[in-house]
């Protein structure tokens, strides 16, 4: 009670300070269209400002940062509805039903469900940061290599078993088509190049924002030149319901919503693995305990609540093990570390000693974030949905040229948009093969994990496999694993047999 007490106490501070206020809402507006940009993600955003912040005192650089992150994170559904090419890489799985319900025209609700969806996740994770720091960071601690390992498959597998259009190997194949893209880099144990041929710019890896703008991007754009685009955007406001209540929508999945708040808490506690994978488990779950299984991938709003309320849920999460272990939960996070450090403070579980009151602090100003894209979303709501009347032969070139754009503004290199065009190609053909993109840019995420923590473990226990099934949490990923593997071929099983009957 007294976290909460001063959370609220530092709340109304800042709501009373104009100069606040008015950073945040700018701050917040900034996130929501660098996450709506293809290759402008959330991490990208705070590192570029938090540089900027070196002589801006605390409580405004905590404010831009925060607000930035928060608008990211929700910003990537936009395009992501709009467009079917996710702003960043947590807002893949709103794709999914996302843009399934702008080509039904009813893109404007969609944008208003999840931002709705989106502020309740970022103000549930705001409380478990308040409330849930001591707990939950006990539970991160006791990850390690065979947990991250699990977990990380885990994310893959049931990516590939929702994305497939068709078959879930389709999906998993999909999967390990990333994890292979992700073995090209220098290993992480031995320092030993693998799969480079001698090119000094693969030792740190394939680029993640490159590659997922031409899995996503590119085929869009050429699907578009080739008349292959599957609804007529221009037409699409007209079929806009007007009597859709995003409120009553969003507050009739309450049960979603706590279930993938919880998740996306959870998950965005574990240092390291962040908000794309609490977006996918979050899906993954709705799916599996909905009365509507088959209503998902078609246009379901319970499909579209689910991610967004799982993502930034997982903001407030990350900021327990990064404040109270020094450890950031999420790429996002790891940045957030940087500009700690910048202005002083040292985060570690000795943070309440030498900067009391500093982590309900940044939960009012995560809170205060909150409001801001309530007010910033419905300002951006309906100019945003104006891109529907765009005609595609204007649309596509724009959105190619910012995707380039993005992808070289990363590194500034010539390489990342040679890969840009090699991704492209390679998803278009994927994607007439029915080749989901999410959980190849899925398997590239957390590929080096995968590969890292299995060999890690075997190092260890010296080659033994018994931790990935002595240990309780290690244990029931591989139960899930099991369960998602098994029953993805009873019900193509189930399918194959309806098909030979009739």
């Amino acid at each position: 009670m007294e976290n909460l007490l001063a959370l609220f106490q530092n709340l109304f501070e800042y709501m009373t300070n104009f100069n606040i206020v008015l950073f945040m809402l700018g701050a917040t507006a900034l996130g929501v269209i660098i996450g709506a940009l293809p290759g402008l993600t959330a991490t990208m955003g705070i590192a570029l400002l938090t540089g900027l912040t070196y002589n801006v005192p605390l409580e405004y650089t905590f404010t831009i940062l925060m607000g930035v992150y928060v608008g990211a994170i929700y910003g990537g559904s936009v395009s992501a509805i709009l467009l079917n090419i996710p702003g960043t890489a947590s807002a893949a799985a709103t794709a999914l039903d996302g843009h399934q319900l702008a080509i039904q025209g009813k893109a404007e609700t969609a944008i208003k469900v999840t931002r709705l969806a989106s502020i309740i996740g970022t103000f549930i994770g705001v409380i478990a940061l308040v409330l849930l720091s001591p707990p939950l960071t006990k539970i991160a601690l006791k990850f390690t290599s065979p947990e991250y390992f699990m977990l990380a498959l885990f994310g893959v597998l049931i990516c590939g078993s929702i994305a497939a259009e068709d078959l879930s190997i389709k999906g998993w194949i999909g999967g390990f088509i990333g994890i292979l893209i992700a073995f090209v880099r220098l290993d992480d144990l031995e320092s030993i190049p693998r799969f480079t041929y001698g090119n000094f710019t693969l030792f740190s890896g394939i680029a993640i924002i490159p590659a997922m703008i031409g899995f996503y991007a590119l085929p869009e754009v050429i699907k578009a030149f080739a008349r292959e685009q599957s609804f007529d955007v221009s037409e699409a406001k007209d079929k806009i319901k007007a009597d859709e209540n995003p409120f009553k929508i969003v507050f009739s999945k309450l049960r979603v919503i706590i279930q993938s708040a919880l998740i996306g808490v959870g998950i965005g506690a574990l240092p390291g693995v962040g908000e794309d994978v609490a977006a996918w488990v979050s899906y993954d779950t709705a799916k599996k305990t909905s009365k509507d299984k088959d209503k998902f991938g078609t246009g379901c709003y319970e499909g579209a609540i689910a991610p967004e309320v799982g993502n930034n849920a997982a903001i407030g999460g990350a900021l327990i093990p990064l404040l109270t272990l020094g450890v950031p939960g999420s790429p996002p996070a790891a940045v957030l570390l940087g500009a700690l450090t910048l202005h002083g403070i040292r985060p570690g579980p000795m943070i309440n000693i030498e900067s009391p009151g500093f982590i309900s602090e940044m939960a009012a100003l995560l809170m205060l974030s909150v409001i801001a894209l309530l007010i910033v979303g419905v300002i951006l709501a309906k100019p945003m949905t104006k891109i529907l009347k765009v005609p595609t032969v204007y649309l596509m070139p724009i959105v190619a040229a910012l995707s380039v754009i993005g992808a070289y503004a990363i590194n500034l290199s010539r390489f990342d948009l040679m890969m840009v065009f090699i991704f492209g190609v390679l998803g278009y053909i994927l994607s007439k093969m029915k080749y989901s993109p999410a959980p190849i840019v899925l398997g590239l995420i957390l590929g080096n994990m995968i590969d890292v923590m299995f060999r890690r473990t075997l190092i260890v226990n010296n080659g033994s496999f018994l931790n990935f099934v002595n240990r309780p949490i290690a244990l029931i990923f591989l139960v899930l694993i099991l369960f998602t593997i098994t029953s993805q071929i009873i019900t193509t099983f189930k399918k194959n047999n309806k098909k030979n009957i009739a």
